[in-house]
């Protein structure tokens, strides 16, 4: 049997204990909630965090405790009120579906150091594409399709073209039609060669450096028009004229090897705690010992003997910082979502998933052989009407009651910046029997005064998630994920998760690595540098989405988020804005169709604790250019 009940039906007296827990967690959670109080406190708390005790220390703690330092002082002094008073307002709203009516909500224009002080009410909108910008993004679409075809017709007509070239060359029998049926799709064909092939410089960039504030990105060459990329290498590979327009380049250096990098400021990386930027510090003593005794992989899964004492050691770190049972930890953050779906749901289940959760969790779903129903984005209403629809109607055909039926949110949705709105969603699942899984890929460590998730942040309780998930590779700078849940869900999940039972267990060395950032976070490194880091990229990340606001630029997501999609929509600005900061030496991550609706293009930027207000700064002036040079301005005018 299941150890998820196999039945959603309640009777009355756990309808009566569950709406008790409810209003136990409403009443906890609302006292937790940030009030203008908490924005006041002068104190400072002990560097090693009791977890029950969390919810008393807010992010302006944490504020304190950095500007406190006298050596690093508070880097963003000037405009401290007004994004204090946004981040405020944005979680009162988003999180609490509440307004201070007593305190004002601020948002201004410029005066000092390009920020005014003159202080008006702002509301709290998600930015929806103009009239004329969808117009002119179908219209791309269309030329770009149409001129494609063009070409394709052509190039069978003539038998000349640059992909009709290639096809004579090989001498695969599979390239033989009329023996084999086509590998690909004609779509996804045409696709990757009149679409992706055209701007496909601006993805897949090889990086020469630690993927820390700053990286070194290697310089890459075309000779066929993008058809294909090729790193430079040196400059010798170049002609005398072509060598030195490079030796003139602001933002270009050669490595010891001889290779052309280009220096850029990383706004792209899941660095999210800066463990990239001063690792030698944080975490190298402690990966390097793990190595003395123990390998690099353990060469097979976690039930064939590839278990070592630091598994151990991370699952117990993972639940005691997450307030759960037990963990369990796999080798591959998307695996986790994608094994661990389908093993705990299957035929007769019911999953209803959010209408933006990650592809991971797509493919687990459907692989799980759950029937599956989406959600408006957190949309606790229309949950409520599916889970009601669910319970009253059961399965198709049979009307048989669903044997158990699965909620799944994310923390921080990747592509928006948003957090969920758990509390009404978990709410609504209590209310109905439904159980709940949260994926925190995004938000465990960067996210909550003390790094612990969007539970923390919202004032949920994490014995409200029947299933936590989150990886290692954003915070934590390792890779994988991992599950927290109860004894006896984690105990089937290892036996019954093909993650578990057939990969490759998580490299001992990677174990350590987590292990040490843990401790970084929690304290128990003796430091404050856990807490300085949550304080820095709170800040770093309100500071940069104020100021990208300020520009009148089209802003998704929610502050105190660290992920920041401005909306390019027209597939042309894709490639030129990626361009045009490559060339300023800012490294971003751009992303179109088919990987978000195909009006909704828009540019990514994941913000750092390791990024300093100076780089934020620089960024900030040049993407100001950028605006003006690509009309993105889309706040100001339906023109951009």
């Amino acid at each position: 049997m299941s150890p998820l009940s196999t039945s959603h039906s309640q009777s009355d007296s756990e309808k009566e204990n569950d709406d008790d827990m409810i209003a136990r967690t409403e009443t906890s959670s609302s006292n937790d909630s940030p009030t203008e109080a908490s924005f006041q406190t002068d104190s400072c708390r002990s560097s090693v965090l009791d977890y029950h005790d969390h919810t008393n220390l807010d992010e302006n703690d944490i504020r304190v405790l950095q500007a406190s330092s006298p050596e690093i002082g508070d880097p963003f002094a000037d405009v401290r009120d007004r994004m204090e008073a946004l981040s405020h307002s944005s979680r009162m709203y988003h999180a609490y579906h509440t307004t201070d009516q007593d305190k004002s909500i601020y948002s201004d224009s410029s005066t000092s150091n390009g920020l005014d002080t003159q202080y008006t009410p702002t509301t709290f909108t998600v930015p929806t594409i103009p009239f004329f910008a969808a117009y002119t993004t179908y219209l791309g679409y269309a030329v770009l399709i149409a001129v494609g075809h063009v070409r394709d017709m052509f190039a069978r007509l003539f038998r000349r073209g640059r992909y009709v070239a290639q096809a004579r060359r090989n001498t695969y029998p599979s390239d033989d039609l009329k023996s084999y049926a086509p590998l690909l799709k004609s779509f996804e064909n045409f696709y990757t060669k009149r679409l992706y092939h055209r701007i496909q410089d601006c993805f897949n960039r090889p990086v020469a450096s630690s993927p820390g504030a700053n990286i070194q990105m290697l310089e890459r060459v075309s000779k066929d028009g993008n058809k294909t990329l090729t790193v430079l290498g040196s400059l010798e590979n170049l002609s005398a004229e072509d060598a030195e327009v490079y030796r003139m380049g602001k933002h270009l250096s050669c490595m010891k090897d001889g290779r052309v990098t280009r220096k850029c400021l990383n706004l792209g990386s899941y660095n999210y705690l800066g463990f990239a930027d001063d690792w030698e510090v944080t975490c190298k003593e402690g990966v390097l010992k793990s190595m003395v005794d123990l390998p690099v992989s353990m060469g097979c899964s976690r039930m064939e003997g590839g278990t070592s004492k630091l598994h151990y050691e991370v699952e117990r770190v993972v639940a005691e910082f997450l307030g759960k049972e037990t963990a369990m930890v796999l080798s591959m953050g998307f695996n986790t979502n994608a094994t661990v779906i389908p093993a705990l749901m299957g035929r007769g289940d019911l999953i209803v998933s959010d209408e933006l959760n990650h592809t991971s969790i797509i493919n687990g779903a459907r692989t799980s052989g759950a029937a599956i129903r989406c959600f408006g984005h957190n949309d606790s209403e229309n949950l409520e009407e599916i889970l009601k629809e669910a319970i009253v109607l059961g399965q198709p055909r049979t009307r048989r009651p669903w044997r158990k039926i699965m909620v799944i949110l994310e923390g921080i949705y990747s592509m928006e910046g948003e957090y969920c709105d758990l509390r009404s969603l978990v709410k609504v699942c209590k209310k109905y029997g439904a159980y709940v899984y949260l994926d925190e890929a995004h938000s465990v460590g960067a996210m909550g005064s003390t790094g612990r998730g969007c539970c923390e942040y919202t004032g949920v309780d994490p014995s409200d998630i029947d299933i936590l998930m989150g990886t290692f590779t954003k915070s934590f700078a390792g890779m994988g994920g991992y599950i927290a849940s109860s004894k006896t869900v984690v105990a089937m999940l290892r036996e019954k998760c093909a993650a578990s039972a057939y990969h490759n267990a998580l490299s001992p060395v990677v174990c350590q690595q987590i292990i040490s950032s843990f401790k970084v976070i929690m304290g128990l490194d003796g430091t404050n540098i856990g807490k300085q880091k949550i304080a820095a990229l709170r800040d770093n990340s309100n500071y940069f989405r104020m100021r990208l606001i300020d520009m009148d630029l089209h802003v998704m997501g929610h502050y105190d988020s660290p992920i920041m999609p401005v909306m390019l929509y027209n597939p042309t600005k894709i490639a030129a804005f990626s361009r045009e900061c490559l060339k300023r030496g800012l490294a971003v991550v751009v992303v179109g169709f088919p990987a978000v609706p195909i009006l909704m293009s828009r540019a990514r930027f994941c913000i750092s604790a390791g990024h300093t207000r100076e780089d934020l700064d620089r960024a900030l002036d040049e993407i100001d250019e950028i605006a003006d040079i690509l009309k993105l301005r889309y706040a100001r005018s339906s023109f951009g």
